[in-house]
């Protein structure tokens, strides 16, 4: 058993890169047992690789040292779910395999041992199987089975067959199974992908129940701010570490980047200065070629040299922000975009019934709903456009973006080839737009089948935004895409001149994007307001001033990223103190 304060894992300038790409430069970080880390960076920095080393390291060749405790058991939680192999077991059965594996192990050895003769190797194995079912807690397994269910609020599919589980269901389940198995380091990747609101607080009360090691790969800004005491931030090929929550983490970013900046603009003074020395000795230089002021100017470039050496570069402040930009060809005026009436949806029972709403030219709208309440199969019955009970006007145009990525990106293809099936004319062209969403030159020739899932949706949204639609169907554009991404995708959202109908269960993106929210009960949708929607979200999930606290955050950084682009130090450090006790209210 690895002690409380040892470290789980240790990594030592570790160096790793792909044929086409290097991933990780003499990176270093230690896990402690018990911390509960977060994973972020933005898409396609390499989180997962570095995860798959961890797991199997004999699979990879890197530079470096991985110390990982011999026999660590390790649970595994993958962003991608398989629940289709397991039509005839129970959610039960499923949860304590390995449970209900050695127990039947352990009653098979009884039963020989009543008419065997060798019974000294029997007891051997007797005890051998006690041994791993009491490593795994096995003596209290149902009692937890119960009591981790309720804890993710899925008592009531104790007994259901696993096929009949939601997507976000299942999810959960896969979470309550590994932890239930007793790991001494628990990895996710990506575990909230399509979780809506009440599955993504379940996810968040197990994450905060589990008094073992865990390493999440996450974007998700809620889970962010409620469940870790360690930061791992994978960026520009570097690592950095900080041990304690999110929202400290981001703050400490913040003032690096106003200490960095205002020193940057002194460097860059000096830098401007050296170099006008040097044009003026060169002049000199070629008019009066002494060996004395050919040394002086020899002597300045080196100065020179070393400013540039010694200039700031901060990885973890310097961020690539996509530039997304969504705008509308043909600007519709205020009218009807789309119209379903009667609309009713059952596969084998029914989901929806008689459903009637409709969307102006300009209206923003998330519809909202449980898992597995119908919301993708309606929004993809609206693309392809051939219910009777949806009419959409003969104005506008229909842009697509699907949770199943390869409903609209074709896998096999590189990235320069679904953009010149899309209409592009030019690699130019192409290499141009793609660089606002991430995607440097030497990407074009890459296999969309190899991109994480991030840089999948962010190509969805490149695509999307060179339709130049006006009706925009965004099913979870969020799901993947890391918090710079979400963020840059919530300002193109707000500048957008069209309609846009958007499935998401990211309530940051709903809260501050949207103008108003379709919502899903009782086999219905019904209308609600911005001001109603907030109150059910935080009365679920904050306390009662949470809200007005994040509201005033988001504003005070917004006054301090003004005063940095003029910058206004001394008001960005003022701004910046203002900051620190509004977070000291969110933490209380």
């Amino acid at each position: 058993m690895i002690k409380r304060g040892n470290n789980m894992i240790k990594v030592e300038n570790l160096s790793y890169s792909f044929p086409q790409k290097d991933l990780f430069n003499n990176i270093s970080f230690t896990l402690e047992e018990g911390q509960h880390c977060a994973f972020i960076g933005t898409n396609g920095s390499g989180k997962s690789t570095l995860i798959d080393i961890i797991m199997d390291p004999e699979k990879y060749m890197f530079d470096g040292k991985l110390e990982v405790p011999p026999n660590c058991r390790i649970g595994y939680v993958s962003q991608f779910s398989e629940q289709g192999e397991m039509e005839e077991t129970t959610v039960f059965e499923y949860i304590g395999e390995e449970f209900i594996k050695v127990q039947n192990e352990i009653t098979a050895i009884c039963t020989e041992m009543e008419t065997s003769t060798d019974i000294d190797s029997l007891l051997e194995k007797y005890q051998e199987a006690l041994d791993a079912f009491e490593a795994i807690n096995g003596n209290d397994f149902e009692n937890n089975i119960n009591k981790n269910l309720n804890l993710a609020n899925l008592s009531k599919c104790k007994d259901l067959m696993v096929s009949e589980l939601s997507g976000g269901e299942f999810k959960l389940i896969q979470v309550v199974k590994e932890m239930l198995n007793s790991p001494e380091l628990m990895i996710m990747d990506e575990p909230d992908v399509f979780l809506d609101f009440e599955n993504l607080n379940s996810l968040k009360n197990l994450i905060n129940s589990h008094k073992g090691t865990m390493l999440i790969i996450t974007h998700n800004r809620y889970l962010l701010n409620h469940c870790f005491n360690k930061i791992l931030h994978l960026e520009n090929m570097e690592l950095q570490e900080f041990d304690g929550s999110y929202i400290d983490y981001n703050f400490s970013l913040l003032q690096t980047k106003i200490e960095l900046q205002e020193l940057a603009i002194a460097d860059n003074e000096e830098l401007e200065r050296n170099e006008k020395l040097i044009k003026k000795l060169r002049i000199i230089a070629t008019e009066r070629p002494e060996a004395a002021r050919g040394k002086a100017l020899n002597a300045r470039v080196k100065i020179q040299e070393r400013l540039e050496k010694r200039r700031i570069k901060a990885p973890f402040v310097d961020i690539k922000q996509p530039n997304i930009s969504l705008f509308a060809r043909n600007e519709v005026e205020e009218t009807t975009a789309l119209k379903v009436s009667d609309y009713s949806l059952a596969f084998d029972e029914l989901l929806l019934e008689n459903v009637n709403f409709e969307i102006k030219s300009t209206d923003k709208v998330a519809l909202i709903g449980s898992n597995g309440t119908g919301k993708t199969t309606l929004l993809r019955e609206i693309y392809e456009n051939n219910n009777d009970s949806i009419e959409i006007s003969k104005q506008v145009e229909v842009a697509y973006l699907s949770q199943i990525q390869g409903k609209t990106l074709k896998e096999s293809n590189t990235i320069l080839e679904e953009f010149f099936e899309a209409g592009f004319k030019t690699c130019e062209e192409i290499t141009s737009h793609i660089s606002n969403y991430g995607f440097e030159e030497e990407a074009i020739n890459q296999k969309i089948g190899s991109l994480s899932g991030g840089e999948k949706n962010m190509l969805q949204l490149s695509k999307i935004s060179a339709s130049k639609a006006n009706l925009l169907l965004l099913d979870e554009p969020t799901s993947h895409l890391d918090t710079y991404s979400q963020i840059a995708l919530e300002k193109a959202i707000e500048n957008y001149n069209g309609a846009i109908l958007m499935i998401s269960h990211d309530f940051y993106s709903v809260v501050n994007c949207m103008d108003y929210v379709l919502i899903i009960e009782d086999k219905t949708i019904r209308k609600m307001s911005m001001r109603k929607f907030r109150k059910m979200i935080y009365a679920s999930h904050f306390d009662m001033d949470y809200l007005e606290i994040e509201q005033k955050k988001k504003s005070v950084e917004t006054k301090i990223e003004l005063a940095l682009k003029e910058t206004d130090f001394i008001l960005a450090k003022v701004l910046s103190e203002e900051l620190e006790a509004l977070i000291k209210l969110l933490q209380i």
